[in-house]
């Protein structure tokens, strides 16, 4: 991708998963590449898997549920560098709460919005005036097929809380347009990391996951490596006049 190396790149949540996987993309492409996770063992074996591919990058241990933690990370990976350029608020889950409404407790609504929406707003606080003082920047935000479609294995709090996300998304790309800096979403269907596949076999039955299945146009799931692709391209230069979008990445399995 073009005008990536050399910039930095700060990623929530990033300790395994979907933002393990962006995070290695991203030092493939020659960022300089900081990850953030409340998870110690996890951002360890991601240092490990980096150095394995002979990759680069730093590890900091934060909470994303704690907007002092989150904002004293970012801040700690500009002063190293002198810069940040592309903020992925990829902390978010459904924090195995219920499936069904009536079961969701004001607690399990709390919580998930706090990760998957302030998480995102005390990120973005932190983030952006420092790619102001840049002259710009991009924000790439985690939506989800559940806050456009609904979602067959998350409850509505997270349905909810991506919702959110889209919608905080074409605000500020209104807001921070002006200063160079882009802000989009990526929704993507279900994507099967070993937490994902593990809530996806125990909510969907062996022949209800087999015709899910089968009626999604690419006749599959995505693959972390699928969505870490799209981040480095909305990151890119190549991505220099897309702002506010949400971008469906579910195989074609809902179209808009």
């Amino acid at each position: 991708m073009r005008g990536l190396a050399g910039k930095t790149v700060f990623l929530t949540g990033a300790g395994a998963g979907i933002g393990r996987a962006t995070a290695l993309r991203l030092a493939r492409e020659g960022m300089r590449v900081w990850v953030s996770d409340r998870d110690s063992g996890a951002l360890d074996d991601t240092l490990q898997e980096a150095g394995r591919l002979n990759l680069r990058l730093e590890t900091v241990k934060a909470d994303s549920s704690s907007e002092a933690e989150i904002g004293q990370a970012i801040r700690r990976a500009f002063d190293a560098t002198g810069r940040l350029d592309v903020l992925v608020n990829n902390a978010g889950g459904s924090l195995h709460t219920p499936y069904r409404f009536a079961e969701e407790t004001d607690e399990d609504w709390s919580r998930v919005m706090g990760l998957n929406l302030m998480g995102a707003v005390w990120a973005c606080r932190a983030a952006l005036p420092l790619m102001q003082r840049g002259g710009g920047g991009r924000v790439i935000n985690y939506g989800s097929k559940a806050g456009r479609y609904g979602s067959l294995i998350a409850g509505p709090n997270y349905a909810a809380a991506k919702g959110a996300i889209a919608s905080l998304t074409r605000q500020l790309a209104m807001e921070y347009g002006p200063d160079g800096i882009t802000v989009n979403c990526i929704c993507p269907g279900v994507v099967l990391t070993p937490r994902t596949s593990g809530l996806w076999a125990e909510r969907r039955s062996a022949e209800e996951r087999e015709r899910i299945v089968a009626e999604i146009p690419l006749r599959r799931h995505a693959d972390p490596d699928d969505i870490a692709g799209v981040v480095a391209f909305l990151a890119s230069d190549d991505a220099a006049f897309i702002t506010g979008v949400a971008l469906d990445v579910n195989g074609g399995q809902a179209m808009a």
